[in-house]
């Protein structure tokens, strides 16, 4: 098995200077940890399109996060920009992670159809963004979930038959 080091970061202004309890990033790390991933990083940070790039290459490429997932700051709002600051780090797109993700959400709530949401690949690190409400985060990390153990061993070079029997 390979490296399953998580972190998790939470865009949110009002969070970042103490005025929001991050509990969307604390449902994340529970339900993460529960599976068996290594939960080793979890921020709060505003919702700045050049902090989030800071951020995401920090953990990708000094910290060595086989998974990050972001939450908050993936809708239309003018402050939702994590969906862009990820696209700006990702050397490699992952359409069917995010498209899951509206999918499942869209049983739930029409609202699901106007996330922007993306996932993609920068070295050897998986990015996922998610929801930034408890609820929502959730939700939509369970409707991937299954995949992840095989991404993120593909992503880190297990040369092993993809075909499942």
């Amino acid at each position: 098995m390979f490296s399953r080091k998580t972190a998790i970061v939470t865009m949110s202004d009002l969070g970042s200077r103490g005025l929001r309890e991050d509990r969307s990033g604390q449902a994340l790390a529970e339900r993460l940890g529960a599976e068996g991933y290594d939960v080793c990083s979890r921020t709060v940070i505003p919702d700045d399109y050049d902090r989030i790039k800071e951020v995401l290459i920090e953990l990708c490429d000094t910290e060595g996060a086989a998974l990050i997932v972001t939450t908050g700051g993936t809708g239309v709002s003018p402050r939702d920009v994590t969906p862009d600051a990820t696209v700006s780090v990702i050397e490699k797109s992952v359409p069917g992670l995010a498209e899951a993700m509206r999918a499942a959400s869209m049983q739930k709530t029409p609202h699901a159809m106007i996330s922007r949401a993306v996932a993609g690949i920068r070295g050897k690190t998986l990015i996922i963004n998610l929801p930034g409400s408890p609820k929502g985060a959730i939700e939509n990390l369970e409707a991937i979930l299954a995949a992840l153990p095989h991404a993120l061993d593909k992503i880190q070079g297990d040369p092993s038959d993809c075909a499942q029997g």
